[in-house]
């Protein structure tokens, strides 16, 4: 997604020993942008129109987009059967934060944004890490171990309990979502710290398909990550 106001940077970098593919948005003209890393969810990729249309915005406020692909999915190395988990996930990301920083991004001006499982992956993240800001839409708190049916063993995890040092965090679900119900997004809101905000999309589903769903969405996630420190009081707190 390059424009006139951006470009974009190809980035590999290792977890747990898979080769990890992502693109580092940057917004042109403004030096030490703050830096949002997008996760995507269970079955996507870094490619998909929420990541995409995340990092057109930020660029377009000044802030930095960096999207990239999970162990085993898009780009990455990995059998997405055998590697995917919560806590493979979670690691992938600390590598992404670490890679940033390597790149001389500030810890402290990193934000995060997570789609479904994305959004869990974040918050477990955050839970164990300093995040400046975060923005979480549709992520299941917990998700039960197999039984009877096909689920596969790896998607079960429970969050609960771990989250309560996360602040600065908005959470977006949609009130008629099937596959995670509302109840969770309700759950995460009660047990995180302030400051905190929940946007319960009306009718809205799991995919966020109303184009006036992801119009609002877009303009107030935005605005929340603006919410990192601002350039001023980091160059200032460098001197």
């Amino acid at each position: 997604m390059q424009s006139s106001t951006s470009h974009a940077r190809k980035i590999s970098f290792t977890s747990d020993g898979f080769t990890l593919s992502g693109t580092l948005h940057l917004p042109k003209g403004i030096s030490a942008p703050p830096v949002v890393i997008g996760c995507h969810g269970l079955l996507s990729d870094s490619n998909s129109p929420k990541q995409l249309a995340l990092a057109a915005r930020c660029n377009s406020a000044g802030i930095g987009y960096f999207r990239f692909d999970h162990r085993g999915c898009g780009d990455s190395t990995g059998d997405f059967g055998k590697v995917t988990s919560l806590n493979g996930r979670g690691n992938d990301l600390e590598s992404a934060i670490h890679k940033l920083i390597s790149l001389g991004i500030d810890r402290q001006r990193i934000g995060l944004f997570g789609s479904s499982l994305g959004g869990s992956v974040c918050l477990e993240v955050a839970g164990r890490l300093a995040i400046s800001v975060m923005v979480i839409f549709a992520a299941p708190l917990k998700v039960e171990p197999a039984g009877s049916d096909s689920r596969p063993q790896y998607l079960a995890f429970d969050l609960s309990g771990r989250i309560d040092q996360i602040r600065n965090i908005h959470i977006f679900h949609g009130e008629s979502d099937n596959t995670v119900p509302l109840a969770h997004a309700q759950s995460i809101y009660q047990q995180v710290a302030k400051p905190k905000q929940i946007t319960i999309q009306k009718n809205g589903d799991h995919r966020m398909s109303d184009p006036a769903h992801q119009a609002a969405f877009l303009k107030s996630a935005v605005s929340w990550f603006q919410k990192i420190e601002p350039a001023a009081s980091y160059l200032q707190r460098l001197q």
